[in-house]
């Protein structure tokens, strides 16, 4: 029941994610457009599009994390020392929940220091920009405790690697 409730979270996530991309596209091109075709512009697509930009960074980050296809580099590790695979993927996952936190309680001081500057194009606050690298940040936290509790990627015989995404 918990698997298939968070299945639909990601699905919900990756919707959001394609929904933030297509807006973007949209207000970008048409803003484009009427720059040079009418000598005008849509004063909040730039704003509303870097926001998007932001929460599709953030998002997509906690995304590639759960699918471990961030940049790694375990050829040390899986050529000389591959009893130490289980440590050092431990120890990195909590490196990586390390940084998150120090990045996620940032993005929280922040975000509560930003609550009350309103954006004068869009009145959004810009407390946004900054929510979003706490619920990104909060998703990676979560995504690399259950890393850490689960199973260690393994190398196939041809050496390549499976990765198993976090459920």
């Amino acid at each position: 029941m918990i698997a298939r409730g968070t299945a639909v979270i990601w699905v919900l996530i990756e919707a959001l994610l394609a929904l933030f991309l297509a807006a973007m596209i949209i207000m970008v091109f048409t803003n484009v457009v009427m720059r040079y075709g009418f000598n005008s512009g849509l004063r909040w697509g730039i704003e509303v599009s870097r926001l998007a930009f932001v929460w599709i960074a953030m998002l997509g980050s906690a995304l590639a994390l759960r699918s471990n296809e961030h940049l790694a580099v375990t050829e040390v590790v899986e050529t000389f020392m591959p009893r130490f695979r289980r440590p050092m993927w431990v120890l990195t996952r909590a490196i990586i929940i390390g940084l998150l936190v120090m990045f996620v309680i940032g993005c929280w001081r922040q975000m509560m220091l930003n609550w009350v500057n309103i954006s004068q194009v869009t009145g959004l606050p810009t407390a946004l920009l900054y929510l979003a690298g706490v619920v990104g940040g909060g998703l990676m936290i979560v995504i690399a405790i259950g890393q850490i509790m689960g199973p260690v990627p393994y190398a196939v015989s041809d050496g390549t690697s499976v990765e198993r995404p976090i459920e």
